[in-house]
């Protein structure tokens, strides 16, 4: 959700804090602000809006320079979005030197802190609970930045990321993470803290992750600080438990490319994500199909074959598009696989007691790895004894390490708020592993070998359908005008509804709603009137004469018809006022090109109301608080 950038090292630390918290502006946020040591004093600004807003405040107030500093932007949970409420946060130790603090994540025991720290004689100037942290960790400093920063954590109930600084020590930076993601990148002669990768990959790929209730110290200075121009750097890292116990992290290679996260020849990053679907595609299947074998590689399941084939059910879990390709999953795992399987929201899923039998399967989709929910949900079935699989994109993130056995997407990067080669990516997964589980269960050589060979062409079928885009932009401005739209489908098409209006929501701010085209004559129907556009999934398969039904019970109410229809399909010319073609392909991987002229739907109608179609408002990237 917010993001964070800190930096120690031998360059002027501004202009790189500017850099990265523009490279995570994705992520979604509604203010920003950074804190510097300079001259043994700590300086802040602080900014609602946009990163602009700050860097301009930055730049009219001076005296910025240094080597050592924090950033922040923010996403409104406790407070609005004000600059009194944005980070860093400060506090006062008893010595008179000052904490400065930025923060990702929540703590649940704020309250009772705050009435304690206030009775130590604290005063409080924001509605954060971030505040909290910088005063505790003020309250409790003794001289050792890390370790008053150990002290505070065992206090604190919640999930967090920090960066941490004081003035007495301005030279040293400590983090710490519990729940929320942050990576420190080992750069020359300087260290790069951020809670994102697209913040430090212009600056090293040489990286460590932290993991849960641990501690990082990170130095760097001239080695003779006494002596003129202080010569040489030196630099200095440890991690420790927040009980001060050491530990050893390694060294990994960042799996990203800079040109990855840049816009190149597109105005906005979901156009680049949806126009690079194809090759996403190819990314996310190459190496995975071997047809001279007439098999599905997934290479990181291997180890637990067994556990697989003797699975009694499935369990499927996400939020938001990633539930909705999980829903998708549940449909092929019973499909192909023959087995039991039911998609649930995470943020449900843990907290009604569910019931986890012998031989229960647990898979997590996320595209960022980090999602609160499905990663509390996944620990949850795990305890009671559940296997954990993940369907990620982001390598090292945490449901990557905490499961036993997954697949990566290999999509690349997304930068786009609203999810659109990810979801692609993970449908695509999901259908590879309902094969790998298939064949083993019951499927012949025959059929898998026709689903691969379809597979291997859906990159080519994705482009076909990309080329309508200005086709789709078209009818979208007959319709835009409209702020209701519904989104209807049957079987695999189903949640590719979800799916459709879950976008056009995200970004259009147009109200929308996704549901199973035969509930609509159960109390939906009510809400179409003369000129509404109604979003059809109207491919052919088993249930496409069931659908022309929904169709013309819809004209009969002056609903105007946008379908997604298979191409040379004649019959649907006769209901439909705009129709977007897809190929035809088996109906367990009609979603993997239905949903594409959907993604352009929602695209092309937040450009024609002028919204910021990367920026969409109060939405975060990666969710990481519940």
């Amino acid at each position: 959700m917010c993001g964070i950038v800190a930096y120690v090292g031998n360059k002027n630390v501004a202009p790189l804090l500017f850099e990265g918290l523009k490279r995570l502006e994705y992520r979604g946020y509604d203010s920003a602000g950074l804190a510097i040591v300079s001259e043994e004093k700590i300086k802040i600004a602080r900014a609602t809006g946009r990163v602009s807003v700050l860097e301009s405040k930055v730049a009219a107030a001076g005296g910025f320079e240094s080597h050592i500093g924090i950033a922040h932007t923010r996403w409104a949970t406790h407070g609005p979005p004000t600059e009194a409420n944005a980070h860093p946060h400060t506090g006062k130790t008893k010595s008179g030197h000052t904490i400065a603090v930025v923060h990702n994540g929540i703590i649940e025991n704020y309250v009772t802190l705050t009435k304690y720290l206030t009775e130590r004689g604290h005063v409080f100037t924001s509605q954060t609970d971030t505040e909290v942290l910088a005063k505790l960790v003020a309250e409790l400093y003794e001289g050792d930045l890390e370790k008053a920063v150990q002290s505070a954590l065992r206090e604190v109930t919640g999930a967090y990321a920090i960066a941490v600084m004081c003035d007495k020590e301005p030279h040293t930076l400590v983090c710490a993470r519990k729940g929320s993601p942050l990576i420190i990148g080992i750069g020359e002669d300087s260290y790069v803290v951020a809670s994102d990768p697209s913040a430090v990959v212009a600056h090293t790929t040489q990286v460590i992750t932290l993991d849960d209730y641990q501690v990082a110290r990170l130095c760097a200075g001239p080695k003779d600080r006494k002596s003129p121009g202080g010569g040489p750097w030196a630099v200095e890292f440890r991690t420790t438990t927040i009980d001060n116990v050491r530990v050893t992290r390694e060294v990994e290679e960042l799996e990203l490319d800079l040109q990855q996260i840049e816009l190149g020849k597109y105005p906005h990053f979901m156009l680049k994500e949806i126009m690079e679907q194809p090759e996403s595609l190819r990314n996310c299947l190459r190496g995975r199909i071997d047809q001279r074998e007439c098999r599905v590689v997934l290479g990181g399941l291997t180890p637990l074959v067994r556990d697989l084939m003797r699975a009694k059910r499935f369990i499927l879990t996400g939020q938001g598009t990633a539930f909705h390709a999980g829903r998708i999953g549940e449909y092929l795992l019973e499909d192909l696989a023959k087995i039991p399987a039911r998609c649930e929201y995470a943020s449900e899923f843990r907290y009604r007691n569910p019931i986890i039998e012998e031989g229960s399967i647990i898979i997590g989709v996320s595209q960022s790895g980090e999602t609160a929910d499905t990663l509390a949900a996944m620990r949850e079935a795990k305890e009671r004894g559940a296997m954990a699989l993940g369907v990620v994109n982001a390598v090292g993130s945490t449901i990557s390490r905490e499961t036993d056995a997954g697949v990566y997407l290999h999509v690349g990067p997304e930068i786009g708020v609203a999810s659109t080669k990810a979801f692609v990516g993970q449908v695509a997964v999901l259908t590879l592993l309902a094969l790998y589980i298939g064949k083993r269960r019951f499927l012949s050589d025959e059929t898998v070998r026709t689903y691969l060979n379809d597979l291997e062409k859906l990159p080519e079928h994705v482009a076909k359908v990309l080329e309508q885009s200005d086709h789709i932009r078209a009818c979208v401005e007959r319709h835009v005008h409209r702020d209701n739209w519904l989104f209807l489908g049957r079987g695999y098409n189903y949640p590719v509804a979800l799916e459709g209006a879950l976008k056009l929501k995200e970004i259009s701010y147009i109200h929308a709603e996704g549901m199973p085209a035969a509930e609509m004559k159960h109390g939906p129907i009510a809400l179409i009137d003369e000129g509404m556009p109604v979003v059809f999934i109207a491919t052919q398969g088993s249930q496409y004469d069931k659908v022309i039904s929904n169709i013309e019970e819809v004209r009969a109410r002056g609903g105007k018809i946008i379908a997604v229809a298979t191409e040379g399909d004649t019959r649907i010319e006769k209901y439909a006022d705009s129709i977007f073609r897809v190929p035809n392909v088996p109906e367990a991987m009609q979603p993997l090109v239905s949903v594409i002229p959907l993604q352009l739907v929602a695209y092309h109608a937040a450009v024609l109301r002028g919204h910021d179609v990367d920026k969409p408002r109060n939405l975060a990237k990666s969710v990481t608080v519940e």
